[in-house]
């Protein structure tokens, strides 16, 4: 099923619908709030902008510089070329420590490589201890937001799903009830693991440390609790310095919820005593960006999601209508790069309004991005037949004003004398869920001649 196909089940339910779009520009409304009270924001945006570029065009130097200095610290570092290599490599330090179960705190590279359902199928059980993961892992589906992962979800409906997993009391919806039986039900879990696992929000390779932002401290609670932590890590998410981290601190929590900064921002500079700290670094195809001027700048990404809040199509589509692991604008650039023929087509998911460029903390240019896949998803030869010939069929009446004119002088009369049913029919795929706009009694061309006349 296609993006038009699963957008079009989210919007079956207009409230439903209504509700994730209102919620999400509520979030996008904290995150301005929270910009216009530092008068310097345009000013970090443009550093951290410069930043990223600075650290891609480098980007071998400051990895193994992080990696000597990691491993002077004590941490063991490890290199996966993809998905797959990720894997292995993680369920192998699990074998050696003889690991049955793992906390794992939100990690949307985890994601991206599949390794809840690779550790599953080799018999290690994985809680994810994000409230909202946790909710989406049981119900078996994906995040449907990086920063916000059940966002798609009503309190009623994470009731209904906390009394058939945890036993909550019938029809009991209140936040903080299942918020505190969520706590409860985990805290069993962070008690009988044997591991945990963590993204990396940034890594400082001067200080070969890295640094895990949470709102609810299981990031904390995990590593502190096990003696094994195992941290995931993206090539792009390497800084030079601790000066340059004090930059995206200030633009992430900001960006993404709102706040001046995340509850827990924890810094993992050694292992503990007694224990082992391991850094998994994965390309997974980001290398193949780092040479494409046009789409390089998409690694400049720090994930806080607000592309997400702002993108009309996004809010009004949700999160699971987009076919790869990444929703949003993000995504659909990511995705794209990935794999053009398989995910291409959400480029096309995207009015180009410019919303999510003009609020992303690192200036990624978003839709110009989107916009330049298009031609090269174009020029592959990957757009269907029919599309291809509607737009050729677009291109050649614009291209006249005398072609143009006569289409649109037909089309207004034809909205007024055809039947609905016509004007309606299965071609109009537009009307489909909404009305026709009404044509103006007189063209601006025809006005204009008017007006010269007198």
């Amino acid at each position: 099923m296609n993006h038009p196909a699963k957008s079009a089940a989210f919007l079956a339910d207009p409230a439903h619908s209504r509700w994730h779009d209102h919620a999400l520009w509520f979030i996008r409304q904290k995150r301005d709030s929270a910009a216009h009270q530092i008068d310097e924001w345009e000013h970090l945006r443009t550093l951290a902008s410069q930043i990223k570029a600075h650290t891609m065009a480098h980007l071998a130097d400051y990895l193994e510089t992080f990696e000597h200095n990691a491993h002077q610290n004590g941490i063991h570092v490890h290199w996966a070329t993809d998905a797959h290599e990720h894997n292995r490599i993680v369920h192998e330090i699990l074998t050696k420590n003889r690991v049955k179960k793992v906390v794992k705190s939100k990690s949307m590279l985890t994601e991206e490589c599949g390794l809840n359902p690779y550790l599953k199928e080799h018999g290690i059980e994985v809680i994810d201890t994000d409230l909202g993961e946790r909710i989406v892992q049981l119900r078996h589906e994906p995040p449907s937001h990086i920063v916000l992962p059940a966002i798609h979800l009503k309190k009623e409906e994470v009731g209904e799903l906390f009394e058939q997993e945890m036993g909550t009391e019938l029809g009991n919806s209140d936040p903080q009830y299942l918020t505190h039986a969520a706590r409860k039900h985990l805290r069993e879990h962070f008690l009988s693991a044997d591991a945990a696992i963590t993204g990396v929000n940034f890594a400082v390779a001067e200080e070969g440390m890295f640094v895990v932002c949470t709102n609810e401290g299981n990031a904390d609670l995990g590593t502190a609790i096990t003696d094994l932590h195992i941290a995931s890590m993206g090539i792009e998410k390497i800084i030079p310095s601790l000066e340059h981290l004090g930059v995206f601190t200030r633009l992430l929590a900001r960006s993404a919820t709102g706040q001046p900064v995340t509850t827990y921002t924890s810094h993992f500079r050694r292992p503990k005593p007694g224990g082992e700290l391991h850094v998994v670094i994965v390309d997974n195809g980001r290398s193949n960006l780092l040479g494409d001027t046009d789409y390089a700048q998409a690694l400049h990404c720090i994930r806080c999601g607000a592309c997400m809040n702002t993108c009309p199509t996004y809010r009004r589509s949700g999160g699971h209508s987009y076919d790869y692991v990444i929703p949003g604008p993000i995504g659909s650039t990511l995705g794209a790069s990935r794999d053009l023929k398989q995910h291409g087509d959400l480029t096309y998911n995207c009015t180009l309004c410019g919303s999510c460029t003009a609020i992303c903390p690192a200036q990624i240019d978003l839709h110009h991005q989107l916009y330049a896949w298009r031609k090269t998803y174009v020029d592959q030869g990957y757009m269907p037949d029919h599309k291809r010939r509607l737009y050729r069929t677009g291109a050649w009446m614009l291209a006249s004003p005398g072609r143009a004119q006569l289409f649109f002088g037909l089309t207004k009369w034809a909205t007024r004398l055809l039947p609905r049913w016509i004007l309606y029919g299965r071609l109009n795929v537009w009307g489909r869920g909404r009305e026709l706009p009404q044509f103006a009694p007189q063209s601006f061309a025809e006005m204009y001649k008017e007006h010269k006349k007198e």
